[in-house]
Order: structure tokens, then C-alpha cells, then sequence
């Protein structure tokens, strides 16, 4: 091979390994893309969240700190209730945390703590939420009660006067002796205050859901006590008792009281025993103040009795809560409870914040015990509600967390409390206003991230991913809470605004890429290169869209973010290349330009980068895959790909013709063929996964390509195999037998591997595919043109390759020749001395020995085609030594025979060879016949030639010799057989003037079963060619004779002729089993009445036939010379006209 070949050879296995990384790279792009999905470790920080600083907010000045650490300190001096578990309970503990929060001295801390200590003392209220009650005792007649609760606060007592408390408990409703023995009214009421509530009829679980507050004087000792009475008055006591709150001064509460007490006393027993078994009481309770928890209470309370003898049951649920109504700082009297807890709040969230080492940004919001003390005791005493701290929550976590980021977990439970405890009632005004504004800033704040969301939230940070998914369905929470629909009334179109924002960030990502990659820069071919790096990265970005984001969006906020982003980028993508490609066309179509192989691989690698893009659409829904930008992209390439075809042939060829040249013409592993033939078909495969992913979609235009397509593979693949044969002719000098005909047949089966290749071409092209569109776009006619075009290209290549693979085995079985002509003389000279298995031996020993090699080196298609050309080969040989040897011994012709018969079953190999009707066809059946028909005697000879002559006469229709009209019957007792002959037309004419003098010959043949017979004749008929003879003639025949199928009588029409030997004009033959024969309409005495036979003339040579040739041979026998001389006669009459 030349410098140069290697280099072209070189080149094109270069140009497929680069094809078939351009079709692996999309695959393995994907998969990549699919592998940074899989997101693993949480623990590496994701990018940061950048935003725009118009979110950041103020920072707070030193004065205010100031004023917030008075209202830090005030409230811990100031604290109350019970402590939780996880409070901190030293004063010093909390002071300490506060100075680090704020940043304080010492000193600065003493000045503020004595202020605070000098100021007034917190006054504090109690906030008394009667719910229910369940399984109270039963008074009326009816099995139920009418209950009703009197509460009120009882002032701190000394320590002997809670002693005697226990003994006997306190109630509102006390015995007129014992209250007239009082001296002042305030003796008379323990009570500061008493409340009722509503008398519930008939029920032993009344729901009050009644709401009270008392100012408490001694927040330390006083004690709430709450009755459940029985009302059976027709008197409202629960009017009475409502009445004492609107009463200035303790004189009015007991005139009041007194009231309430004598009706109680009309519905009891007037003696002094029986007041405490009043059958009205239902329980009471009693709670000391300074056992009630920081947070209050909300629980059930078991029912007391007023003695030991009071028998009582049930329970009560009420919700207390300690609060301040008077607070004595600089900040309480300027701003409001919500403004200051929100500040004392952020100033909180900041130092705790800074103060997490680990994952910062997945912070929860627990804060330290102490800060959660002084926060818990500072909503307490400014009575905030469970929803304005959880809105307060809300406004400081997520104003903190557009400076530094939070979990946004946290961020979604402040948001699900906000939901749990929404109220509409309770938020107005600033507070409202503060709600909107925060949830406004948190939206903005995320569809600014979710613009940007590629580099803040990508799909390799798995911390990022998950911090989105939380961001997402924050949004989507928010966007359905009512609170966020009664506070922002105008923004019911968030949907909107993220596809919006969604829509923006990926055109901004995609002019980012252009920006990097500059596609408008540089030469065509490097500006498609650059454009390939685009559409690959848009591709990229789709498929992480479908994995990853698009779920996160639709479950979260219900929004189909691969549509939106698919929409944008893809029209952005076919603006570029459209553009691009018009360029290519453009430059293309002038003469002097033509398609350089590295631009055809650049044009085929965008063309699949667009397609893989254009595939993302199965992803989307229905409505949204209708046109689309990418629709029609193929048609930008329609010319490219023509031309582009074009050099992946010319690289096919380049590639084939190197494989030839270096097949060492060796079997490959586990395989009867060599390297060259698993190159070509790897060569072919890999063109074939070229069209395959090229998919193109226009029928019209994947019939031309496919057609295209079909040829080049049928015309390499002919190339190839005369390649293979030039390169055995070649190599055939100098070889011996056994390594030529292992070489023949690895280059059959190269021949054979390929063409089983491309007989999956229908398949593999997807033929019917085609013929289906076209049938849509053209009918029947387009299917038909399909069919027609893409098989005839099939056809014609398999004509080809059986063609080059007889080349193949013409050069075998000529090899073979002398060999089996020499094995074939000695059969034919063998003396009869010797048994028929020794005079075949040697040549089937041959046989043998090379089947060995045929069939480990064949594969079973060629091994067919091998041994039914031996087969064909040896038929014909022997044929010629038969042929050589005629009129010989009987033995010649059965050794023959047996060899005939030996070789069929060698060659059939028990069905594992070739069959046996395919074997016994062709020159088997000829020479079958000559073996049998030289084994016969002269009369088995003749009479095989009559039977012939009957069977040829019985095919004869309208011949243009004329026709004879005979009538014959026979009298079975006289064994006459009775011959009319009528009359003849249309014979041929023999004489000069253009007519005949016919006459007509009839006997019964053969001679040897009718020796005593003779030869009778007919008058002569001048100058005529319709004679009318009617002459009868009379034969004796019997039964023995006539029972022979071949018995006949023989009509030979001649021409007389005076001065030479008469003309033969044709013959004609009639069975005597038509006319003898018992059942037969002319073997009864009614056959003089048949009707004529119409017999056809004919004039064959007789020379022609084989029987005639082997008669002829017959030398000595004196039969057959004589029945050929007579025949020669005729011949040569034939011959003289």
C-alpha cells in the first residue's frame, strides 16, 4: 500500500471513530446530566444566594439598642408564672447573655438595671378563658344540669388563714347569719371581682367559650377560685352577678350580693346544717397565681368539693395567661408590644445567627435558653397572641434571611403557623400593613433567587437542591394561605409572576452562554463548532429541568417549569442556528465550494445536538409540543446531509478497501470469517446507527436518503466481495490444496457474513415505515414506487454477491478437477473383477478428506452451495465417461450407478447435507436415465422408444406436418384388429410443384413382438395434400401382444416418389391398449361404429434421442442395427429435402 493509501485508510478509520463519538457523546451527555441528579452529600454549602441590596434592611442605632436593653432588662426583673423546663431561672444568667446580645458594658449594664429597678413595678392582669366542661354531676329531675361558672380572684392571704383554707374551701354563696355578722362589705366579699358566665340548659358538657380578665394586686399570693353552680331560680343569677362590674364600690357589690344570697338561700334548706349539701353545687376550683407557667395554662381542671362531705365530679377546661398592663420603660410608652418583641426579636436572631459553626445556612432558629426565656416572658407580659408572635416570627426570620440564609424549612413552619393560628379580626392596621410588606419582600426575594436559580440552586449541590425544594413549597404555601390572600389582595397572580421569572432567568442564562462561547466569531466551521457547544449545553440544561427542577415546581407551586424554560430556550436556539445554517446553504451552492469533511462532521454533530433538544419535547404537554421553533429544523440541513452522505461513503469505500488489504484471510474467534468481513459489516453498522439517529422525519425526503443509502451499502458491499475474489486469485499460485481451499472459504463466508448483513436492511431502514408514509403522502403508488426501488436495489446486490461467490467456487471445484477426473477414470477402468465399494474407494477417500475441510471451514449457506457444485460437477463427469462408453458391458453402467448412488448419500450426509430433491434434478434425472437405459437390452431399448413416441403423440396439438384420420377395432374371438385409415390433411409438401403423392405405411411396432406381422400400405394419392384414402386393413393381434403398453401401430405417411427413394412427410403412433383392450368402446362389436381418431404428424430426427445413440453403439447386436438402420433412412430422407 502507498504512503498515500495508508494516509486515506488512516484517515477514514479516524472519521468513524469521530462519527461514533458524536453519537455516543449526546447518550453519554445525558447520562452525565442524569449522574448530577443524583445528588448525594448534603454537607457541602451550596453557592450563595446573592439579592439585590434594595432587601437589605436598616441596621439598628446604639440609642435604640439602648431603649430595647431597658425593655430587655425590665422584662426579666419583672418576670412571673411558673418557668419551663428549659428556661433559665437565674437572673445573673440572663443578664449575662443580654450583654453579650447587645453588645454592653458593664457598667453601661448597672446604670440601665438600677433605672430599671427604681422604675414602678410591672402591673399585671390575668386573662381567664372558660371553655368547657365534661361529665358534671346530674341535679334536676331530668337527669341533666343547667350549669353556670362564678368566678373571681380571691386576695393573697396570711399563711394561718391558707391553713384553715384547706379544712373547708372557699364559695361565693355563704349563709345570711354569717354574712350579716360581718361589719363592712369588704369583710363581707372575699372577692375582688366575681364574673359569670351564660347558664347552659339541660347538659352535663357545657361549652362557654367565655372570656374574662382581672387586674391582679398580688401577682405572688392571690388566688383565682371558680364555682360551677345548678341554677334552678326563676331569678337570672347570672344577670345579678353581671350587674356587681357595673357597681362603683365595695357597698354596692354587697347589696348586690345579698341578693344573689337570698335567692340561693329560697332554693336550699332553711336549717344551718343543710348548706353544705345544696344540691345546686357542681364543683369548684381553686388556682394559685404563682403556680400558673410563664406561657399559661391550657388544661383541664378536675372539679373540687367544697368539703369532705360534697360530692362532686367532672372536669373543666380553662386557658389563664399572666400579662402586664402597666410597663414602665422609655420603649413601651413610644412604640407598640409588636415593634418592640419584633426588634428585641431580630437583635436576638442576629447574635445567635453569627454564633452557628455549623451549616450556617441551615439554620433552624433555635435559639439559645437564655434568649428563649427573655423572648418567652416579653410576649407574655405584653400579652401577645399566639399569632402576632407567630407573625413577629415570620416578619424577623424572614427580613434576617434575605442578609443571611436561614433552612428554609424554618421559614415554612413560621408560615404554617401563621395558618394555624390566622384570625382576620385580630390584624390590622400596621400590623397588616407589616404582614403584606414582609410577604411582598420574601416573594420578591424568591423570584429574584428562582431567576437566578442555575448558579444558586444547581443541580450538583445536593444542599442547594434541597434548600430550593423548601423555598418552592414555602412560595407555594404562601401563595394559598389565607392570610396571605387577605393581606395581599392584589397579588393572586403568583403563578405568573414565577413562570415570568422562570422565563427571564433562562433567556439571561442562555445570552450568558452566548457571551461564552461567541458563536458569531471566527470561520463558518468554527462558529457551527461553537454553536454545537451551545446547543449541548441547552440540551444539558433541559434534561436537569426534567429531572430535577421541574418536579420540584409543579409539585410546590404547580407551575411547568420544563415548557416554560423548553419554550424560551429552544425558540432562542433555533433563532442562532437557523440563521447559521442559512449561511452553510448559502456558501454550499456556489460552484467553487464543496463540503470539507471536518464541515460535514461539525453540520452532522449540530444536526444531532438540535435533534436531541428537539426530543425533550415528548416531555411536554400535548398543546405545548405544537409548534414549536424546532419543528422543521431538518430542512435546514436537507443539502448538508445529501453531501454529507456522500463523504461517508467515499470514507466507507476508503475503509473497506484497507480491511481487504490487511485480511490475512484467517478466522476471527468463535467465527468462520475474517477481520475484513467484520470490518465491512461494522463499517455498515455504523453507518446504518447514523441514519438511525438521524431520524429524519419527512418521508418524501427519508425515501430519498434511504434510497440513497441502500445503494451505496449494495455497491460497497459488491466492491467488497470482488475485492475478496481478486485478492484468492491472487494469492492462489504457489499454495497448497488444503491452504487454498481454507482460504476460498473464509473469503465464501466473508462474502455470505455481509450479505446476511444487509438482507436486514428492510429491518434495519425500517423499509415498511417508509412505504407506510409514502402510501399517506403519495397512495398506493408511493408504496408500490418504495417497494419496487428499495427491493430491486436488494435483489440486484444478491444477484451480485451469488455471482462473485460462483467465482469463489468455480476457482475450488477447478482445483478439484484433475483429481476427481483421474478417481473418476479409474471407476471407469476398473476391471469387473473387482467389487464396486473397492473401484469408488479412492475417490471417495478424496471426497472425504475434503468434506473435512469444507465443513470446519464453511459456514452451512456456503457448504450448500460448495457440495451441490461438486454434486453438479461430479454428475457431469460422469455423464462424459457414460457418454465415452456406450455399448459396453452391462457392469460399466451399474458401477456407475453405484457410484451415483454412493455419492448421492455422501453428499446428503443423513439430511445433514444437501436434500435429496434438490440432488435428484437437473443432470442427476439425465443421468439416471442414461445409466437405466444402458443397463436395458435392444428390445427394452426399442420398446422404450415406442413408449416415448406414445407419450410424445399424446402432447401433440395442431403440429404443421397435418393430421391422419384413423378408425380402429378389435374382435376379441377372431383376435383381428381392424384398421380404417380415412383420410390425412394438410401434409407438407414434397415435390416441386408444392404438393405431395401421399401414401401411408401402417404396421405394429416393435418388430419383436409382432415378427409374423407385416407392413401394410396405402394406395398413393396424386398431387395432393388433403389425400382421402378409406382402406381398411386387418392384423392379427393377441392378447399377449396387445397387453404391452408399448405395443402400437405406427402410421408413416410418405411421398412417392418415381425416380429416387420415397419422401418421409411424418408419422404418427396409436397404443394398442386404446383400442384392445377389454372395456375399451372399439374391443366390442360395436366398434365399427366409433368415432375416427384424429392423429397428429410429427417429423423428429431420431438421431437426437439418447436411445438411439445407444443402439447405434451396439455394434454386435443385429436388432438394434437393424431398427437403427431403418430409422437412419427416414433421417436421411429428412435430411435430402
Amino acid at each position: 500500500m502507498t504512503t498515500d493509501e495508508t494516509m486515506i485508510s488512516e484517515e477514514s478509520v479516524e472519521f468513524f471513530e469521530r462519527v461514533n463519538a458524536i453519537l455516543q457523546k449526546q447518550e453519554n451527555m445525558l447520562r452525565a446530566a442524569q449522574a448530577e441528579c443524583q445528588r448525594g452529600d448534603c454537607t457541602v454549602p451550596p453557592p450563595q444566594e446573592h439579592v439585590d441590596q434594595s432587601f437589605i434592611p436598616d441596621r439598628i442605632s446604639r440609642t435604640e439598642l439602648d431603649l430595647l436593653y431597658e425593655e430587655a432588662v425590665y422584662t426579666v426583673v419583672n418576670r412571673v408564672g411558673v418557668p419551663s423546663p428549659e428556661h433559665m431561672k437565674s437572673d445573673e444568667e440572663l443578664f449575662a447573655y443580654l450583654l453579650k446580645v447587645f453588645d454592653m458594658g458593664e457598667e453601661e449594664h448597672d446604670i440601665i438595671l438600677q433605672k430599671v429597678q427604681e422604675s414602678k413595678r410591672a402591673s399585671f392582669s390575668l386573662r381567664v378563658s372558660v371553655m368547657k366542661a365534661k361529665n358534671l354531676m346530674a341535679k334536676d329531675a331530668n337527669g341533666y344540669s343547667d350549669p353556670y361558672c362564678m368566678l373571681g380572684i380571691l386576695v393573697g392571704q396570711s399563711p394561718r388563714e391558707m391553713e384553715e383554707k384547706k379544712e373547708r374551701k372557699f364559695s361565693f354563696r355563704k349563709r345570711k347569719e354569717k354574712l350579716e355578722k360581718r361589719s363592712s362589705t369588704k369583710e363581707v366579699l372575699p372577692a375582688k371581682c366575681i364574673q359569670v358566665t351564660e347558664v347552659k340548659p339541660e347538659t352535663l358538657n357545657p361549652v362557654w367559650d367565655e372570656h374574662f380578665v382581672f387586674e391582679i394586686d398580688d401577682v405572688h399570693n392571690d388566688l383565682l377560685h371558680l364555682d360551677i353552680w345548678d341554677h334552678d331560680d326563676d331569678v337570672s343569677v347570672a344577670e345579678a352577678c353581671k350587674k356587681l362590674n357595673e357597681v362603683s364600690g365595695l357597698r354596692g357589690m354587697g347589696r348586690y350580693f345579698k341578693q344573689i344570697a337570698k335567692s340561693v338561700r329560697s332554693n336550699g334548706s332553711a336549717s344551718s346544717g343543710s348548706e353544705e349539701n345544696a344540691d345546686d353545687f357542681l364543683g369548684c376550683i381553686n388556682i394559685p397565681l404563682n403556680e400558673i407557667p410563664v406561657v399559661g395554662y391550657d388544661t383541664w381542671f378536675k372539679l373540687e368539693p367544697r368539703s369532705s362531705t360534697s360530692k362532686v365530679q367532672g372536669e373543666c377546661h380553662l386557658i389563664l395567661k399572666l400579662f402586664t398592663s402597666q410597663r414602665d420603660t422609655a420603649l413601651s410608652k413610644k412604640d407598640s408590644n409588636v415593634s418592640i418583641h419584633k426588634k428585641l426579636l431580630s437583635q436576638i436572631v442576629e447574635y445567635e445567627h453569627t454564633h452557628v459553626k455549623r451549616e450556617p445556612y441551615n439554620w433552624n432558629g433555635q435559639v439559645c435558653p437564655p434568649a428563649w426565656t427573655v423572648l418567652a416572658h416579653h410576649a407574655v407580659q405584653t400579652d401577645l397572641s399566639p399569632l402576632q408572635q407567630a407573625i413577629i416570627r415570620w416578619q424577623c426570620y424572614s427580613s434576617h434571611h434575605r442578609t443571611q440564609r436561614v433552612c428554609y424549612s424554618l421559614l415554612l413552619r413560621l408560615l404554617r403557623t401563621i395558618d394555624a393560628e390566622w384570625d382576620p379580626a385580630a390584624v390590622r392596621g400596621d400590623l397588616e400593613r407589616q404582614l403584606s410588606d414582609s410577604f411582598r419582600l420574601y416573594t420578591e426575594h424568591c423570584l429574584c433567587l428562582m431567576k437566578n436559580m442555575r448558579q444558586v440552586f444547581p443541580c450538583t449541590s445536593a444542599a442547594a437542591i434541597t434548600r430550593y425544594e423548601l423555598m418552592l413549597r414555602g412560595i407555594g404555601h404562601m401563595q394559598n394561605m389565607q392570610a396571605f390572600k387577605t393581606v395581599c389582595p392584589l397579588r393572586n397572580e403568583l403563578q405568573l409572576d414565577i413562570t415570568t421569572a422562570v422565563k427571564k432567568g433562562s433567556a439571561e442564562w442562555y445570552e450568558s452562554l452566548i457571551a461564552r462561547y461567541k458563536p458569531e466569531e471566527g470561520t463558518l466551521e468554527e462558529q457551527l463548532k461553537k454553536l454545537v457547544q451551545v446547543v449541548d449545553s441547552v440540551c444539558a440544561d433541559v434534561q436537569r429541568a426534567q429531572n430535577i427542577y421541574n418536579k420540584l415546581f409543579y409539585s410546590a407551586v404547580k407551575v411547568d417549569f420544563l415548557s416554560i424554560s423548553y419554550r424560551q430556550l429552544e425558540k432562542q436556539v433555533a433563532d442562532d442556528v437557523n440563521v447559521a445554517m442559512e449561511r452553510v446553504c448559502g456558501t454550499l451552492e456556489q460552484e467553487s465550494s464543496r463540503l470539507t469533511q471536518t464541515m460535514g462532521e461539525t453540520i452532522f454533530e449540530l444536526f444531532m445536538s438540535l435533534k436531541t433538544l428537539k426530543g425533550f419535547r415528548e416531555f411536554l404537554p400535548l398543546k405545548d409540543a405544537k409548534m414549536l421553533a424546532l419543528t422543521g429544523f431538518h430542512n435546514w440541513f436537507k443539502s448538508s446531509i445529501h453531501k454529507w452522505l456522500q463523504i461517508v461513503h467515499d470514507r466507507s469505500c476508503d475503509r473497506i478497501r484497507k480491511a481487504v488489504e490487511t485480511d490475512k484471510l484467517e478466522p476471527v474467534q468463535h467465527a468462520k470469517h475474517s477481520s475484513s468481513a467484520v470490518e465491512v459489516t461494522t463499517c455498515f453498522g455504523q453507518v446504518r446507527e447514523i441514519w438511525l439517529q438521524l431520524a429524519w422525519p419527512d418521508s418524501a425526503g427519508a425515501f430519498i436518503f434511504i434510497t440513497r443509502l441502500t445503494d451505496n451499502f449494495c455497491s460497497e458491499a459488491v466492491c467488497y466481495s470482488e475485492m475478496i475474489t481478486r485478492k484468492i486469485e491472487r494469492n492462489q499460485q504457489g499454495q497448497d490444496h488444503k491452504s487454498f481451499t481454507v482460504q476460498i472459504c473464509i473469503a465464501l463466508n466473508n462474502t455470505e457474513h455481509v450479505r446476511v448483513f444487509l438482507g436486514h436492511l428492510p429491518r434495519d431502514l425500517d423499509w415498511q415505515g417508509v412505504e407506510r408514509a409514502m402510501e399517506e403522502s403519495c397512495g398506493v403508488e408511493g408504496k408500490e414506487q418504495v417497494y419496487k426501488a428499495l427491493n430491486g436495489q436488494l435483489f440486484n446486490m444478491d444477484l451480485d454477491l451469488q455471482r462473485e461467490a460462483k467465482r469463489l467456487i468455480t476457482l475450488l471445484t477447478d482445483k478439484m478437477l484433475p483429481e476427481l477426473r483421474r478417481y473418476i477414470q479409474h471407476i471407469s477402468l476398473s476391471p469387473d473383477s473387482i467389487n464396486n465399494d473397492e473401484a469408488v474407494a479412492p475417490l471417495m477417500k478424496y471426497l472425504q478428506d475434503t468434506m473435512v475441510i469444507l465443513t470446519q471451514n464453511l459456514v452451512k449457506e456456503n457448504l450448500t452451495r460448495v457440495l451441490q457444485s461438486m454434486w453438479e460437477l461430479l454428475l457431469r463427469m460422469i455423464l462424459d465417461a457414460v457418454a465415452e462408453n456406450r455399448g459396453v458391458q452391462v457392469e460399466f453402467y451399474n458401477r456407475f450407478q453405484y457410484t451415483v448412488e454412493t455419492l448421492l448419500q455422501f453428499l446428503h450426509a443423513k439430511g445433514e447435507g444437501l436434500s435429496l430433491e434438490d440432488m435428484k434434478s437437473g443432470d442427476y434425472k439425465v443421468l439416471d436415465e442414461e445409466l437405466r437405459l444402458n443397463k436395458c437390452s435392444s428390445f427394452e431399448l426399442i420398446e422404450q422408444y415406442y413408449l416415448e413416441k406414445i407419450s410424445q403423440q399424446k402432447t401433440l396439438k395442431h403440429t404443421r406436418y397435418g393430421r391422419i384420420s384413423v378408425k380402429c377395432y378389435y374382435d376379441a374371438p377372431e383376435q383381428r384388429l381392424t384398421v380404417e385409415i380415412l383420410h390425412a390433411a394438410d401434409i407438407i409438401a414434397l415435390d416441386a410443384n408444392g404438393l405431395s403423392d401421399p401414401f401411408v405405411i401402417v404396421e405394429l411396432c416393435p418388430h419383436h413382438l409382432f415378427p409374423m406381422a407385416k407392413s401394410q400400405r396405402t394406395q398413393v394419392k396424386l398431387k395432393t395434400l388433403h389425400p382421402v384414402f378409406d382402406e381398411l386393413f386387418y392384423f392379427h393381434v393377441s392378447p399377449e401382444q396387445y397387453r404391452h403398453r408399448f405395443a402400437c401401430l405406427t402410421f408413416t405417411v410418405m411421398d412417392y416418389d418415381w425416380l429416387s427413394t420415397n419422401d418421409f412427410a411424418g408419422e404418427a403412433v396409436a397404443p394398442l391398449s386404446d383400442f384392445c383392450w377389454p372395456g375399451r368402446p372399439n374391443a366390442s362389436p360395436a366398434g365399427k361404429s366409433v368415432q375416427p381418431v384424429i392423429l397428429h404428424l410429427s417429423r423428429s430426427k431420431p438421431s437426437e434421442k439418447p436411445i438411439m445413440r445407444m443402439l447405434d453403439a451396439r455394434i454386435g447386436d443385429r436388432e438394434a442395427q437393424e431398427f437403427v438402420r431403418r430409422l437412419k433412412e427416414i433421417e436421411k430422407s429428412m435430411e435430402e429435402e
